[in-house]
């Protein structure tokens, strides 16, 4: 049975690894996510993201968290998309942030073909990256 839960250790916790992400990282976007990723050198976890809602564009707390928990959770269970031999064969690992870009609440079935069509984006792309 495939393990679908979504660890602590699979998100984006230090300073230097989001410095690191948003200054070298790529960009990617499908309205209304916009993904920044960058690949890595494995270490313990195949990729580590995090999510970002502006505060700027969705005022409340609430609605924040539950874009929050949407995302996640088409991540959560979409993320089998990201995994690709080429990643595996050269024993990198990918960091991603996901970005919310709408003022408005959109419903988790946008978001998650939206989600799908980033990860599958993403995924392609390293067949085109030289390895670091």
């Amino acid at each position: 049975m495939a393990d679908y839960r979504l660890r602590k250790c699979e998100r984006l916790c230090s300073r230097t690894a989001m410095d690191n992400l948003f200054a070298q990282g790529q960009s990617t976007i499908a309205y209304p996510l916009r993904a920044v990723y960058r690949y890595r050198e494995s270490g313990d976890h195949f990729a580590q993201i995090m999510v970002t809602i502006p505060k700027k564009k969705i005022r409340k707390a609430v609605q924040r968290v539950l874009l929050r928990r949407r995302i996640r959770e088409s991540y959560r269970l979409h993320r089998h998309e990201l995994l690709s031999p080429t990643l595996l064969a050269r024993q990198q690992g990918v960091d991603v942030a996901f970005i919310y870009l709408s003022e408005d609440v959109h419903p988790y079935a946008l978001i998650e073909t939206k989600m799908r069509e980033l990860l599958t984006r993403i995924a392609r792309q390293c067949h085109t990256t030289p390895t670091p």
